[in-house]
């Protein structure tokens, strides 16, 4: 297993027709102690994994919030929202199937965001990133992506797949920024600027 850096440049993915990249977080209860910060731990925060799919520099397809399937084929598929951060393992995943990927997409952007109002990266704790290679049916973790989230931001753009002829690469891009929480324009611009 590898750690990868926005230092180690592109990660070839040759061989790899499943990739997913997940997110696990934990709650906490930020400053506050004692019923308060329990609650708030009980109620967790909630973080998003989303998959932009870009054609060219252009956002076509999102996947994550409210759309698990956005190309309808199985080529991009997100596990659904995990509004707390609570329980073992990653909270949401995005399984891209690079073979169903329509020739049109030329990369996708994955990004951890802090979207609904109330939410923020300062109200969890251990975000941590995963690559997985799924291929074959089976899934299993190649490296972990750590990116600075000691930030007042509340989106980070994590990772790009960039398609590269008949392959893919994996680059990190380790970017944090503001989005208009609850604005998916606002979102897309943040990816297209990545």
């Amino acid at each position: 297993m590898i750690t990868l850096t926005k230092e180690t440049g592109p990660a070839d993915l040759d061989g790899v027709t499943h990739l997913s990249l997940g997110v696990s977080w934990d709650p906490t209860a930020g400053s506050s102690g004692g019923v308060v910060g329990m609650l708030r731990r009980k109620t967790g925060t909630d973080l998003d994994l989303i998959a932009i799919a870009m054609q060219g520099a252009d956002p076509v397809r999102l996947a994550g919030l409210d759309s698990l399937d956005p190309m309808g084929n199985g080529s991009v598929v997100h596990s659904g929202d995990n509004q707390t951060g609570r329980g073992d393992g990653d909270d949401e995943t995005v399984t891209v199937e690079f073979a169903r990927v329509p020739a049109n997409i030329t990369s996708i952007v994955f990004v951890a965001a802090a979207f609904k109002k109330g939410s923020s990266f300062q109200k969890a704790r251990n975000i941590s990133f995963k690559v997985y290679d799924a291929t074959g049916g089976s899934s299993q973790q190649v490296a972990d992506i750590w990116p600075s989230l000691l930030t007042q931001d509340n989106g980070c753009a994590v990772a790009k797949a960039t398609r590269d002829g008949a392959s893919w690469k994996l680059e990190v891009i380790n970017v944090t920024g503001k989005i208009k929480q609850g604005d998916e324009h606002a979102l897309m611009r943040f990816a297209v600027s990545k």
